[in-house]
């Protein structure tokens, strides 16, 4: 699907709102003398949190990585060598990019409120928005022309369109599969649905880069 201009800039909005709001909630966090001198930054299977770090580096970690995520998103479709196929799916690298963006802004959120104090277990909201990204990926998948950055890039994908196409049609199935099923793990209890999701998530990636190994390997035959 080409699109115009006007249509491409509208676009934009969305991801540019959330890259500022991730901007200036950081800055006011900084400047502001009631806020806590450490944030977690990790937590294990449990929701438990394991891991800290200074109000400086989550501050300035979290907008210098949503920054360089976008403009990055923007510089691969300029310099990957085959360049010319992006526009036949400019739609689905967008909601790639949308979805992304969209999970960097959660998880800023709920770090920064898990420094104030408020109880917060993160694998639900973390494995319903992969869950959701996979969905997303899924349906994309068949759409996304060959490429050196997006998509199942296997020697055997990017030496032939066959094996791209029937590959990513494949990756299509599993990527909503599994996201639908990490979903539905997330009414588990912890840790059951944080390896289950883990096993789920790892099955719908790898299945499909077996897959185009066993194309190629048929061709050979």
């Amino acid at each position: 699907m080409f699109l115009s201009k006007y249509k491409k800039t509208l676009m934009e909005v969305p991801l540019i709102l959330m890259l500022a709001f991730i901007i200036i909630l950081a800055l006011t966090i900084y400047q502001a003398g009631c806020a806590p001198a450490k944030f977690p930054i990790h937590w294990n299977a449990l929701g438990e949190i394991d891991g800290w770090a200074s109000k400086t580096f989550v501050v300035w970690f979290f907008p210098l990585m949503a920054l360089g995520f976008y403009f990055l998103m923007l510089l691969i479709p300029r310099i990957d060598p085959l360049k010319k196929n992006y526009a036949s799916f400019e739609v689905a690298f967008y909601l790639i990019r949308l979805w992304l963006m969209i999970f960097l802004l959660v998880i800023f959120v709920i770090t920064f409120l898990a420094g104030w104090g408020y109880f917060i277990n993160p694998a639900s909201p973390i494995i319903i928005l992969i869950g959701l990204l996979f969905i997303t990926l899924g349906l994309t998948m068949p759409r996304i022309k060959q490429n050196y950055f997006f998509g199942i890039r296997t020697p055997w994908t990017l030496y032939s369109q066959d094996n791209w196409v029937k590959t990513h049609q494949l990756a299509g199935k599993t990527f909503v599969v599994g996201g639908v099923l990490s979903v539905l793990a997330m009414f588990l209890p912890a840790p059951l649905n944080f390896y289950i999701f883990i096993i789920v998530i790892m099955l719908a990636g790898l299945w499909p880069v077996i897959y185009s190994y066993l194309i190629s390997r048929q061709k050979k035959v």
